[in-house]
């Protein structure tokens, strides 16, 4: 069996690579002509990045769970999630954040930040309290899974493009397709996250671990 304390440093630094993938790649310079390109960077930040880094964070010395437990209750962190995730995919803060500047980094900021809130929320804190915390957590990542999936079906399944995103060279056909593809990505891997971190956390509440 591996043992917990020697993996989350593991976790932690491909947790920190995943950011350096993310925010110093092309994605960037990509998002701001490309729906999908920017969809990704969201997903890659809340579904991959911020669970690596919680589980790698989670039950250790650096948990912020352990100090303050109260801050960290997983159903209002999935309101949280839910509020910073909509409102920056309304077409007016979508639009002026993928511009980038200071709303660009306010709204990759919000994004990891109400990431890790929720992950830390439903995996942290002491053994003692673990039980009922990973219980409330798998209500609230299978919560969030399926507004994920919902906002994702609305980008995919939409009959005409949402975000103006042609200025910069798509148009057209070519304009909605990469917002049914940037759909597809939310709908099938930030869905996804979220069910299998439930479904992990599911376990361990049926094994009283």
């Amino acid at each position: 069996m591996i043992d917990r304390s020697t993996i989350r440093p593991v976790l932690f630094a491909c947790g920190l690579a995943l950011l350096g993938v993310i925010w110093l790649g092309p994605l960037p310079d990509l998002s701001r002509h490309s729906f999908s390109a920017h969809m990704t960077m969201h997903i890659a930040l809340v579904a991959l990045a911020a669970p690596v880094l919680a589980v790698g964070i989670g039950g250790s010395r650096r948990d912020p769970v352990r100090a303050a437990p109260r801050f960290f209750a997983p159903i209002p962190a999935s309101m949280v999630e839910l509020v910073i995730v909509w409102g920056w995919h309304t077409p007016v803060l979508h639009q002026a954040a993928r511009l980038g500047g200071g709303l660009f980094a306010l709204e990759q900021g919000t994004f990891l930040g109400s990431g890790l809130l929720l992950w830390l929320s439903a995996v942290g804190g002491t053994s003692a309290g673990q039980t009922w915390r990973a219980g409330a957590g798998v209500a609230a990542l299978l919560f969030t899974s399926i507004h994920m999936t919902l906002l994702g079906a609305l980008f995919a399944l939409a009959p005409r493009p949402l975000y103006p995103h042609g200025a910069n060279g798509l148009s057209g056909p070519s304009l909605l397709a990469d917002q049914q593809l940037g759909g597809a990505i939310m709908l099938l891997v930030g869905g996804a996250s979220y069910l299998i971190g439930g479904l992990w956390l599911t376990a361990h509440v049926l094994r009283g671990k």
